[in-house]
């Protein structure tokens, strides 16, 4: 049960500190670095701790029970693959925190960087170890959304705004390819657990929806992995700071799209459709990248297309499948994660050092970073596949799957040859990369003339992984034999060789032959055309023509300019009555879908002086609601009243029904909605007179449409309600929900233990809308500035000199202040009681609002700014974590999200005290609707302020006495 549960602090630990990084001060630079550490370490030590659970094909499993019915369940494994691959994630990751301390500059908002980092290394784990393919493609997404964030941190630049936003289209486009394909093997598979798609798949590859499921896969993984056609966005991601290229660009994001090729094999893997896509989509990736790479003259430019390259080498060896292949391709993950990491360092070390990296002002660094020199140097040997290093291994593997893979395809021959020229190409910009940098004479034209080594800090994760680099290219079974192991098993299962050994010398043998070539080759490619290479435009003719990046912007250009305007033209509008006249149709239209074949209980109840009676009720509430419609458009108070005379017989109906909590909830939701729009209705400007278009026929036939959709609209809904009200004992669901409120629930009062327990998880989701409509209209309000007629005084405070209510209401404001404490007191005794009679946490929080509400009618809006302690975006943020940590604390116990207990508790001298958890969520429900009803509330009070500061001053000491 340990084991199990550790995988959920895996997942949730980063979240954490992600949460906690934005809490901490612009300035707190050790701190933040303290605490990603910390996590990446801690991380670290639970991989560690459940390494005995995962070999040998073993593995840990916990599923969070969701939506069983259709096999939707947050579900997690760790095997030998995803535990191999979570390493990475933390070691790295670690590496990278170290490194970041002193990369990123005093000035740069850290908590921004390393909140966006932890969320991001949280998402990762989550495809790692995402045991449903719903729950992958959700972590797959926030991969792209928390990428976005990291390439764009430097926002100020035009290139990182432009570098995020490709990288999220083009990511998160194929994410929604993912989505789909991830569908349709559900439905094949009879299920979204891997297990039961691996149990399918003989009949997922004999189904004749395998090839569009194959794709919409493909597509996914191709695009995050920067593949061929879609390599373009990692280069323009190189806007981002460096901690983040090494991080996401080397260990994480990009080899969550291989990582996605290596897990779905098993699957989807061994087909003749598979071998065309993925190895023909492999090799061109792998020979466009090594070529490109070679001509940039950007160091992060040539790293970026290189890593596009390996990609392509590591998609190729999918793509074959073999068991020898998939080895190599798992292996040279790990490989090219850890060189490539430690080049991306070396070349923020130099931009850091000397302000530049541009390769055509650098040249001779080896005299002024002799150190930062001889780590280049290793990495760019294993980058290369020198021998005794990491990256010469792992290419050999390739090279020898390469020269013996023979299946009856085209490429079976040519295969050899490409991987040979692809790995020339890869030492000639290997030997680029440390020659022309770091040998022939000391640069001039530096922006920093006398660059030095980095911090001894800042150079310790590149030592950590050059040693790694020659400690797995020398020892390589040592090092990394069991973990490969493990997770070679995890992903080939019965297809795993009996035994296989990665060694330095096999003999003289065709792989060391196209080593040796590939070696040579480069070599003479770079001596031979250094000069055009050095000083020449960055890429080939061909390759510079086929720009896949100007053909991107061209496409989207198109999209986002005349093109989408003429759709928008065609389809949309940007006046708000006919969008909702369309949601409202679609409303109507879906109901009336539905109706063939649906049982109606619509019989006739007795008719007497109570029903008579509620008619009349109801009859006066239809005529408000029909003239606040009518009146809205020119009497705005008007309306506003019988608006609120609306609400009130909706109150007194709910009291009529025997349904108290719902009469108290309406009365005082009626009380702040009337209010905050009466505050808001004073800086609206005025209504002019109706203007003569109103009476055209068009303008009438408008108005006559809508009239026939609101009474085919509320008929509709009033037929349903109807039916439903009249439903045969036993069929309602609320009979249920009366049976089993206080024996599944613990409370009496049903409607409370249906929010806050049955359907907890929708009031979750509400509270969480809510605040950010409280946010949404703070953050709207900010901007808004009053119509310049509602700046004036209203006029009966123009005799006062002061625009407070105490300046000619005094009795009634010192009211209004003496009704907080019993608003509080008020609130709480709704708090308490809510779970067995009526009241609850939304009804507090409105309440204790309209006694904060009171105070700023009563009094100047700084008199209560001043004295304001319930600062409202916090209680919202605070809300909601409560909320959030109750629905986590249940799954400590092993029962679903946000599952309740109740029991009863011996209090001294007052006895056994009805108490459940349900208490702790409805605290969080409780802040955020007072939170949000003040954020609101302060953003409508402030316009007064703006006005203020907008009026001229004609007697200094009358304002001074009105702003006292």
């Amino acid at each position: 049960m340990i084991e199990e549960n550790l995988l959920i602090i895996l997942v949730v630990l980063p979240f954490l500190a992600a949460i906690a990084a934005m809490t901490l001060s612009i300035n707190a630079r050790n701190a933040e670095a303290w605490m990603g550490g910390l996590t990446m370490l801690t991380m670290l030590g639970i991989l560690f701790s459940l390494r005995p659970f995962v070999q040998d094909g073993g593995s840990i499993q916990i599923t969070v029970f969701w939506v069983d019915a259709i096999s939707l369940n947050l579900r997690f494994v760790l095997d030998g693959f995803s535990w191999l691959f979570m390493v990475l994630v933390s070691g790295i990751g670690f590496l990278v925190v170290l490194y970041a301390r002193y990369y990123m500059s005093p000035d740069d908002p850290v908590p921004r960087f390393y909140g966006a980092m932890m969320a991001f290394t949280g998402s990762m784990a989550g495809v790692l170890l995402s045991g449903n393919m719903i729950m992958l493609v959700v972590f797959w997404e926030l991969t792209s959304f928390t990428s976005f964030l990291l390439i764009s941190y430097w926002n100020q630049k035009p290139e990182a705004r432009d570098g995020a936003r490709t990288a999220l289209i083009v990511t998160a486009t194929g994410g929604l390819c993912l989505l789909g394909g991830v569908l349709i093997l559900g439905h094949i598979a009879g299920g979204f657990d891997f297990e039961t798609v691996f149990a399918a798949a003989d009949r997922i590859r004999a189904h004749s929806l395998y090839v569009p499921a194959l794709v919409l896969v493909l597509l996914g993984a191709f695009t995050k992995s920067a593949q061929f056609p879609f390599h373009f966005w990692l280069p323009s991601a190189m806007a981002a700071p460096t901690p983040v290229s090494a991080y996401l660009h080397s260990a994480t994001m990009v080899k969550a799209g291989v990582y996605l090729l290596v897990r779905f094999f098993p699957v989807l893997g061994g087909t003749d459709q598979w071998f065309a896509l993925v190895v023909g989509v492999g090799i061109t990736t792998l020979l466009v990248g090594s070529v490109v790479a070679l001509f940039r003259h950007d160091l992060k430019g040539l790293l970026a297309y290189s890593t596009i390259s390996h990609l392509g080498l590591i998609t190729t060896l999918v793509g074959i499948g073999s068991p020898l292949a998939i080895i190599a391709a798992i292996f040279h993950i790990v490989n090219h994660a850890v060189f490539k990491a430690s080049l991306f360092m070396v070349a923020g070390i130099i931009d850091h050092e000397t302000g530049t990296r541009d390769m055509r002002r650098l040249s001779g660094l080896r005299k002024w970073l002799p150190v930062t020199t001889v780590l280049a140097i290793i990495a760019s040997a294993a980058m290369a596949g020198v021998p005794l290093l990491n990256g010469f291994l792992s290419k050999e593997m390739f090279f020898d799957v390469a020269a013996a893979w023979n299946n009856g395809s085209p490429l079976d021959n040519a295969l050899p040859y490409l991987a040979t020229i692809a790995g020339a190409f890869s030492v000639a910009y290997s030997l680029r990369f440390v020659v022309t940098v770091f040998f022939g004479p000391p640069s001039r034209d530096l922006p920093i003339p006398k660059p030095h080594e980095p911090p001894a800090l800042m150079r310790r994760p590149v030592e950590v992984l050059a040693v790694l680099c020659l400690a797995v290219g020398i020892m390589p079974m040592t090092v990394l034999g069991g973990p490969l192991r493990n997770a070679s098993v995890a992903v080939l299962g019965g297809q795993m060789p009996d035994y296989f050994s990665v060694k330095i010398w096999h003999g003289f043998n065709t792989p060391l032959m196209m080593s040796a070539a590939a070696i040579v080759a480069g070599c003479a490619i770079y001596l031979l055309g250094r000069k055009r290479i050095d000083t020449g435009p960055e890429g080939p003719p061909l390759i510079r023509r086929l720009n896949a990046k100007a053909m991107f912007d061209k496409v989207q250009g198109a999209l986002s300019g005349d093109l989408s305007e003429k759709i928008t033209r065609l389809a949309g509008t940007s006046r708000l009555q006919p969008q909702l006249r369309a949601l409202v149709m679609a409303a109507v239209w879906s109901g009336i879908l539905v109706l063939p074949g649906t049982v109606w209980w619509a019989g006739v109840p007795d008719f007497g002086l109570q029903e008579l009676l509620f008619a009349l009720l109801w009859a006066v509430g239809a005529t408000c609601a029909i003239g606040a419609a009518v009146l809205a458009k020119y009497h705005r108070f008007v309306a506003l009243v019988m608006m609120g005379g609306a609400g009130l017989v909706a109150c007194v109906s709910f009291v009529w029904l025997s349904a108290p909590d719902l009469a108290v909830t309406q009365l005082l939701v009626e009380i702040v909605t009337t209010v905050l729009l009466l505050l808001g209705l004073r800086w609206l400007p005025q209504r002019r007179a109706e203007i003569a278009g109103d009476k055209a026929p068009r303008a009438k036939l408008r108005r006559g449409v809508d009239l026939m959709i609101a009474i085919i609209s509320g008929g509709g809904i009033a037929a349903m309600a109807y039916a439903v009200m009249m439903m045969p004992p036993g069929l309602n669901v609320g009979d249920w929900f009366l049976r089993n409120a206080y024996s599944e629930g613990g409370g009496t009062n049903v409607v409370n233990v249906i929010l806050v327990d049955f359907r907890a998880f929708d009031t979750f989701g509400e509270i969480t809308v809510l605040s950010v409509v409280g946010l949404t209209v703070f953050a709207l309000l900010r901007r808004f500035r009053p119509a310049p007629e509602s700046a004036e005084t209203p006029s009966p405070q123009k005799g006062g000199t002061s625009h407070s209510l105490d300046s000619y209401m005094f009795v009634v404001s010192i009211i209004m202040n003496w009704l907080l404490a019993a608003a509080v007191v008020l609130g709480a005794y709704l708090f308490f009681r809510g779970h067995d009679l009526p009241g609850g946490g939304f009804a507090a929080g409105v309440t204790v609002a309209i006694g904060l509400m009171l105070q700023y009618i009563a009094t100047n809006v700084r008199w209560v700014d001043a004295r304001l302690t319930v600062l409202p975006v916090r209680w919202i943020a605070v809300g909601l974590l409560i909320a959030l940590a109750t629905g986590l604390g249940s799954w400590l116990f092993g029962y679903p999200f946000l599952t309740t207990h109740a029991q009863y508790v011996h209090v001294p001298l007052i006895g056994n005290v009805p108490a459940a958890t349900a208490l702790l969520f409805d605290i969080g429900v409780f802040a955020v609707v007072l939170g949000s009803v003040v954020l609101m509330l302060v953003a409508i009070a402030h316009q007064s302020l703006r006005v203020e500061r907008k009026r001229p001053r004609r007697d200094p000491a009358e304002t001074a006495e009105g702003e006292a």
